[in-house]
């Protein structure tokens, strides 16, 4: 009767867990790329070209979306 009673989702408790998770890694990733104070008075501001900007968001971005397609391929295997 219990086991009437349990959800059954398609996705288990680990893949709802690792999918949480690399959401937040991509949060993270768009963080780090967002922009700082933008300057009113028209001078260039060379930040925009930072590194944390153009290579080290834009990576952590991308393999938060990766972690993301492997958290819902993710599989438990049998124990038979």
């Amino acid at each position: 009767m219990k086991e009437d009673n349990k959800l059954n989702l398609r996705l288990g408790k680990k893949n709802l867990i690792a999918i949480s998770i690399s959401i937040v890694i991509i949060l993270i990733g768009y963080i780090l790329m967002m922009a700082g104070p933008v300057s009113t008075d028209g001078n260039f501001e060379p930040d925009i070209f930072s590194t944390r900007r153009l290579i080290i968001g834009p990576m952590i971005v991308f393999f938060g979306y990766l972690s993301v397609i492997v958290a819902i391929l993710y599989k438990k295997k049998n124990k038979q």
